[in-house]
Order: structure tokens, then sequence, then C-alpha cells
């Protein structure tokens, strides 16, 4: 239930509800649904169908496809956060033998193992797992398509693998790992391997004709943990939620932060909009917003989850048809219409709850070269350092504790600043990564490497 501080105004709800309606209409899809996420929680619901009567809400189930891999790439995150595995593992260190073991744990979470798109023949999302019962079935006798680590390059039998990874570590089926470590603690009560009623049939649609097919429902056997999942849009909704901002039962903020974070370029023939992929997140830049979410397609379904974090909106788009309408520019759009109609309101501004005098000191204006920077102290113990206009270097640094501060983001993340002292105690520059920056553009006396001209300043003569 929304309070009315989360609702949406009437005006951006018929934006929404016109978007999806021409979705759905000039995409030919049999059904369509769709929800907004925002502060945390659904504050809208919308759908669209062809058969009167028969409207789909949040409790539908539709097939979610490769939205699984996301599912997927939480569990492999709790097992790195338990210390089970390292992200620079190599797979044949937990899973030997399956002639991919090069590729590291980390490779596979963002396709960058070099593994093949696809498993071998007959076609796997339209056959029974049963015709793959072992890995090697998966992957095929030639896995490899491009050296590990070089390239990006999708791989449905790549989260395959993570899933027999999660299996082999946790000693239980993947569903019954998903289900005890992820849907349960966020509550995903409608998220399952197999349909549960109420749920959507998968249709495909003629493309030169008004007429439908039905369209097969294959277990996926092994390739589970690449695109089984049915699931709804008030699951998602809540599963969107849990990536934005994290959850202590199941994976802390600062891991979701990490899926969201680029891991792989695309390819040159992919990139729309700046599009790279994270630890399991599609990650893109659209009409000058930074989304992150998935993508997902089954015969007779497709879906798409997206999600704005700084705008805090999200997005989930299900329909019933194996093509047909653009969900990721829906999911876009949708976002985009509420972020535009009722932009977030800031946090209130807080001061600090207490200041050490000696980090107050090095606030203020600082020169690297001729490049005037800032560094301030914000409410949240964290420093910036950032140019005073325009774009340039910037970043987040956070305090540890014997007076220097760590990177957070950015050119200099993981990098170290620290304040450089004279004789007298008082600080002289700041030295970051090397980088020295000093009160003054070039000031006199600095301990800048290559000295200063004793003439200083002048014109032209």
């Amino acid at each position: 239930m929304t309070t009315p501080q989360e609702e949406l105004l009437p005006g951006t709800r018929r934006a929404l509800l016109h978007r999806i309606a021409v979705a759905q209409a000039e995409g030919r899809a049999p059904s369509l649904v769709a929800a907004v996420v925002r502060g945390g929680h659904a504050v809208w619901h919308g759908s669209r169908t062809s058969v009167e009567g028969h409207g789909p809400d949040e409790n539908v189930q539709y097939r979610i496809g490769s939205i699984t891999k996301t599912f997927t790439a939480v569990l492999v995150l709790r097992l790195r956060d338990e210390g089970a595995i390292d992200l620079g593992d190599p797979l044949e260190k937990h899973v030997p033998g399956t002639g991919a073991g090069e590729a590291t744990i980390a490779e596979l979470l963002a396709h960058t193992s070099g593994l093949a798109a696809e498993s071998p023949a007959p076609w796997w999302e339209r056959t029974p797992g049963s015709l793959r019962p072992e890995l090697a079935d998966v992957l095929g006798e030639q896995p490899i398509r491009h050296p590990a680590g070089r390239r990006f390059h999708y791989s449905n039998p790549g989260y395959s693998v993570l899933g027999a990874l999660v299996e082999k570590l946790r000693g239980a089926p993947w569903e019954e790992v998903l289900r005890r470590e992820v849907l349960e603690p966020l509550g995903l009560d409608r998220t399952s391997a197999q349909p549960q009623a109420p749920h959507a049939g998968g249709w495909a649609v003629h493309p030169w004709a008004d007429v439908m097919l039905p369209e097969p429902t294959e277990d996926l056997g092994l390739m589970a943990a690449a695109g089984q999942l049915w699931s709804t849009t008030g699951d998602l909704a809540r599963f969107a939620a849990f990536l934005a901002k994290g959850d202590a039962r199941v994976l802390s903020a600062e891991s979701v932060r990490e899926m969201r974070t680029p891991a792989a370029p695309a390819e040159p023939a992919d990139v729309v909009d700046g599009a790279t992929y994270g630890l399991g997140l599609q990650i893109q830049h659209r009409d000058g917003r930074l989304l992150v979410g998935h993508s997902g397609s089954l015969p007779g379904f497709l879906a798409n989850l997206t999600i704005s974090v700084v705008d805090d909106v999200a997005a989930v788009v299900l329909a019933n048809c194996t093509s047909g309408p653009m969900l990721s520019a829906l999911g876009a759009d949708l976002v985009r219409i509420v972020a535009e109609a009722e932009p977030r309101l800031p946090e209130p501004w807080r001061p600090l709850r207490e200041v050490d005098a000696s980090v107050l000191e090095s606030a203020g204006q600082w020169y690297w070269g001729t490049h005037a920077f800032a560094l301030r102290l914000t409410a949240d113990g964290l420093v910036s350092l950032g140019p005073l206009s325009g774009n340039g270097r910037r970043s987040r640094f956070r305090d540890n504790g014997d007076g220097t501060w760590t990177g957070l983001e950015g050119y200099y993340a993981g990098e170290l600043l620290k304040a450089v002292r004279r004789p007298d105690g008082s600080v002289g520059h700041l030295d970051l990564g090397s980088f020295v920056f000093t009160r003054q553009p070039y000031e006199q006396g600095a301990s800048l490497p290559g000295g200063v001209d004793p003439e200083g300043w002048r014109g032209i003569s």
C-alpha cells in the first residue's frame, strides 16, 4: 500500500497508461503488464490485453527469461561475500573438467569468459532440458569462442556454469538455493522455476497477419540458471528495490552497487546509448540517464527490468509474445516519465555531527597545476574532491582513520589521498596518487616535482 506522499499524480498515471497502451497496440502483444517503483515500493500498476475481462494484474506470472541471470548473479555474490569463492578464481578451482576452466568467475558473470553464446543444437529454448543431462552437453565439445577476458560476448551457457557452481558449493539444487537464500527473504513468493496459476500463456504473433500460435513451454534443465524463472510485476518490483539499495538478509548495498558497476564493454555492434554490462546486470545511458537492469526473452515471452538509482525510480514490463514491443525502450520511457514529471526530492541538508579540525583545515580550494579543485567535507563522513567548474576527475573519499582517504569512484577509485604537513604541522599540500595539489597554482616553496621557476609568473615582454 502506498502513502499519499508516494502516490503518483493523475497526470503521471495517465501518461504511463498511455505509453503501455501504445506499446501493446503497436507491438501487437496479446497482453502487457507493467509496474513502477519509487521509494522502494510499487506505486503504479498497469496492463493492457487483447482478451476482454482477462486483464493481468501484479500477481499474474510471466516467464522472465534472462532476468533469471541477475538472480543467479546474486547467489554467486553471496558465495563471494561469505568467503567461499573469490571472483578472480578460475572456474577449474571449483568446478573442474568443464573444458572452460581458465575463465574466472568474474568473467563468467560479466560475459567476458569467451564461452559460446548458445548451447549446441538442438535449440535449447524450445527443447526439453533432459536432452542436456550433463554440463558437457550444455557446453559442447568446443565451448570457447574467444580468449577469456578479451571481449564481451554474451553467453547463456556461461550462466548455466554459474548455476552449477552454486549447486556444487551449496550441495543443493539451484532452484532450492535460490528460494532459500533470495526469494523467501525478499518475499518473492510468486517467483518460481515452474509456472504457478494464475499465469499467462506464451504466444507467437504472425509477423504479417493478426493471428497467433501457442509457443511450447520447456523445462530448461541445466540451462535453468540462465533463463528458467517465472515471476510477476509485483515480485519484480520488490526485486528492483533490492537491486537499488541492497538488503542485509541477502546482499549488502555495497555488493549490489558492485553488480551495477560496469565490468565489461559491449561489442561495437551492440552499443546503443553506451551499453555495458556489470555483474549480472545490463547498464546503459539513455537520454542522459544511467539505467541498470536486465531484459529477458524466451519463446512466447518478453520481460524487462529497468532502474534509475539516481532518480529512485524503476520499471518492470512483461508481455506474452515472442517478439513485438521493444520492452527495453518501454521500461526506460516509464522511468523517464516519472523522473521528469515528478522529480525526486533531495534529502534535506544536514550538518556534520562532529568534525575533525585537522580534516577541516584541508577543506577549500586547491590547484593541480593550474586546474582549480575544491575539497569538501560532507555530512555522510566522506570528503569529495572535484573541479570547481566544468568536467574533470572527481571522486569521493573514505576516511582511513590515519590521516589518509581512499577514493571510492571514478579515476581515483582505490587511490590514496593524504594531506602532507609542513614542519610546523600545517597542511602544505595534498598528495593524490603522487599528484600534488597546492593552495595556489604552482605555489612558490611548495614541494612540487620539477620545482617552480624562481622568477614566478610573468607577462609577455
